[in-house]
């Protein structure tokens, strides 16, 4: 069995935190308009377009024809979504600066619109610690797609079985493992650094 020396991480639900509710949350006090709108009109399906690379431009315009009433909405989600990235899972980025302290090397595949990364990256410096990161909305293509894995290991000068993938999609770990990563389902950062602890990549 080859060594794991490599650590791969998802971004969304494993280094920081995601949810539309937390923009619109600010935007619409009735909790039943809330959960109608993020559950009819900018759901995580529909995001999901940006994430696979369709343009933010055309799905707003679409959405916004679709439901007029909604506009200055669909508008926010566009220009403020950093608003539904309040902050780091707890314990985290801990877990990535200690990675980076004992020279482990580090990388990304995150399901990401291009538009959203570029404004999400540049407030984020614990990314400089990674050697490279795959953005689905970037290549057009997002897990658990086996292409996207293909794609890293190639990008990342990875061999099969050398790193491991951390994700808290559980359909994203079963196409990993079937596609040249270990894998660790993502629920909070004690037992990923237990794990990351028995690989010998944390003390």
């Amino acid at each position: 069995m080859q060594k794991i020396t490599t650590v791969v991480f998802d971004v969304g639900k494993v280094l920081f935190k995601w949810d539309l509710r937390y923009l619109f949350a600010k935007l619409i006090d009735d909790k039943k308009e809330l959960e109608y709108f993020v559950s009819n009109v900018v759901t995580p399906k529909w995001h999901f377009q940006h994430d696979a690379g369709r343009p933010l431009a055309e799905m707003t315009a679409e959405r916004t024809a679709e439901f007029p009433q909604y506009a200055a909405l669909i508008d926010a989600y566009a220009t403020r979504f950093n608003e539904t990235i309040p902050g780091p899972i707890e314990g985290s980025l801990e877990i990535v600066s200690e990675l980076t302290e004992r020279g482990v090397p580090l990388f990304a595949i995150t399901n990401f619109g291009a538009e959203f990364w570029d404004g999400f990256r540049p407030t984020q410096p614990i990314f400089d610690h990674f050697g490279g990161i795959i953005v689905s909305g970037v290549e057009k293509l997002v897990k658990p797609d086996p292409a996207i894995y293909a794609l890293a290991l190639q990008r990342f000068g990875l061999q099969p079985g050398e790193a491991i993938f951390i994700d808290d999609n559980l359909d994203n770990i079963v196409s990993a493992r079937a596609n040249g990563f270990a894998a660790h389902h993502f629920e909070e950062a004690q037992s990923l650094r237990i794990e990351l602890n028995d690989l010998g990549l944390l003390e």
